[in-house]
Parts: C-alpha cells; structure tokens; sequence
C-alpha cells in the first residue's frame, strides 16, 4: 500500500507569524493535533497541541501574543505519497511521530499520515510495532 492510499489529504497550514492561540482555534475546527508551518513556498516547522501546552502555557507565554515560530518544532520530517506505507510506518517509529507530512513529486503538500492512519490501514503487525514504539516513553 502506498502513503497517498492510507493519509488524510488536504491539509490546513499557517504561518510563522500565526498567534498560538489562532493555531489552537484552528487544531478544533479541524479535529487535528498539529499544524504544519511554512514560509516562502517551504515547509519549515510544525505545531502540535502538545508544543502549544509546553512551549507556550508551561512556559508562560501569552497565547494572543506568542507566534507559530516561537513554539514550533523545525526540521520537518516529512514522506511522500509514493512511498511504500511501510517506509513511512518506520520513518514515524524512528522519530517517535505521530504525524507526517505527506509531499508530492512538486515538493507540495498534498496530505497528512496520522499514527491512526497507519494503525487503520497498515498490517496489524506493523501497525502493532509503530504504535507502540512511538507511544512508549522517550528519554
């Protein structure tokens, strides 16, 4: 099964400059756990909900004030929709990930693979090993 068989297509991002609390809004009317960053036509970064509660809440920024870039994870990891889901399944367990952006041979994102799109549509096995690598606790 290939990646582009098993993600969410169509995905909502944002920019650098998004206040935190625009991106939380965004994270409920969509349902979703993270949205990617990008910047000049790139995909630089990503927000999750867990990277708004510890960078911006914990820390105690303000939410109206602070930006996608001040809490943003860089260096996206990222697959594409051709590739073998297996391939991908072992990317997000490498890099203990829930989620990855799913790119086209343009260099666009096209999509989402979510830990349950791989949980739903993999091999139990694999699915089974995925899971419960990127679920267990990481030092």
């Amino acid at each position: 099964m290939k990646v582009n068989q098993a993600m969410h297509p169509g995905v909502r991002s944002a920019y650098p400059d998004t206040p935190v609390q625009e991106l939380a809004g965004l994270m409920q009317q969509n349902d979703v756990g993270a949205i990617p960053i990008g910047e000049n036509d790139r995909l630089i970064g990503m927000v999750t909900d867990r990277d708004i509660v510890c960078r911006c809440v914990a820390a105690g920024l303000d939410p109206t004030t602070a930006t996608a870039r001040d809490v943003m994870t860089e260096g996206v990891v990222f697959c594409l929709e051709e590739q073998d889901l297996d391939h991908a399944a072992r990317i997000m367990e490498r890099k203990h990930i829930r989620r990855l952006p799913v790119i086209n041979s343009d260099r666009r994102m096209i999509g989402m693979l979510s830990l349950g799109d791989v949980y739903h549509t993999a091999p139990r096995p694999l699915s089974g090993e995925v899971m419960h690598a990127v679920a267990a606790h990481h030092p």
